[in-house]
């Protein structure tokens, strides 16, 4: 999954795809790279970010939208209101990755179900203006999948088939660095939920912490830390990931082929690359 923000203040690329010339060419330059989806967002989620008004939200994506579709692209809405998927979808998005699990918008969930379109579902506690004061639990990994179970009991509930929906364990949402950490080891438990994983780590803080300058303390710039994000891809990919969120594809679609490789036992000829 490509990931194409448009929006002004995004934490991985500072607003460099915020005009939608931009942000069509962008896209283009994913798929090029291997990504089978992008990703469309026009509200930052990163910590302390204000939300846009819808009208501004709908400004940013739906012309972006509407050119890559015509252009055959599949394409997922990353929005947490119900109108701008809604309008999303009949620009020619396919999917609404929602970071809320329809809790941001109580109408969220009716769409979806009214809708049949897939749905992905992240683990959320609160908007991104005060989300990280939320970072507290016994164990994040049992509290993230019982909280998981909840929203997939308020989804089946809602009528929704859960054969459209996946998960994400909202890396970064709510989650300190400690906490991404022991959900990335922990991956495979997720599967005890029984639906397809998202996962979500591309340029993230906490990567930016560990690859801090060692002298001066600074974490590395978002924009370096691409490398380290197509390990953690390779690293979902082997744990059983269905998909992966990334900034720059082309590193983590060569990422997700060799884990697929180590994971499968598939002879290399057999996967035509002899």
């Amino acid at each position: 999954m490509g990931v194409v923000n448009v929006t002004p203040d995004s934490f991985s690329d500072g607003g460099e795809w915020f005009e939608p010339a931009a942000a069509i060419k962008h896209g283009h330059e994913l798929l090029a790279e291997g990504a089978d989806l992008l990703d469309v967002g026009g509200e930052s989620t990163r910590p302390g970010a204000e939300r846009p008004t819808r009208a501004e939200e709908l400004r940013r994506v739906l012309p972006v939208i509407e050119a890559l579709a015509a252009k055959g692209a599949v394409l997922s809405i990353d929005t947490m209101r119900a109108d701008v998927a809604a309008l999303a979808l009949d620009a020619g998005a396919s999917m609404v990755n929602d970071v809320s699990g329809g809790l941001a918008d109580p109408d969220m969930l009716a769409l979806i179900a009214e809708r049949q379109v897939p749905f992905v579902c992240m683990h959320w506690r609160g908007h991104s203006a005060d989300m990280q004061d939320r970072a507290r639990y016994d164990d994040v990994v049992t509290d993230v999948i019982a909280e998981l179970r909840l929203r997939i009991d308020a989804i089946a509930a809602a009528g929704i088939d859960l054969n459209r929906v996946a998960l994400d364990p909202g890396l970064g949402f709510a989650k300190n660095a400690d906490h991404n950490w022991e959900i990335l080891r922990r991956l495979p438990e997720f599967a005890v939920l029984g639906l397809p994983l998202l996962v979500g780590a591309s340029r993230k803080a906490f990567l930016g912490r560990l690859l801090a300058d060692a002298a001066t303390g600074a974490p590395r710039p978002a924009v370096r830390r691409d490398d380290a994000s197509a390990a953690v891809s390779a690293l979902a990919a082997a744990a059983g990931a269905w998909c992966v969120r990334a900034h720059a594809v082309a590193a983590s679609a060569d990422a997700v082929r060799v884990a697929a490789r180590w994971s499968s036992g598939v002879r290399t000829e057999d996967m035509g690359n002899g």
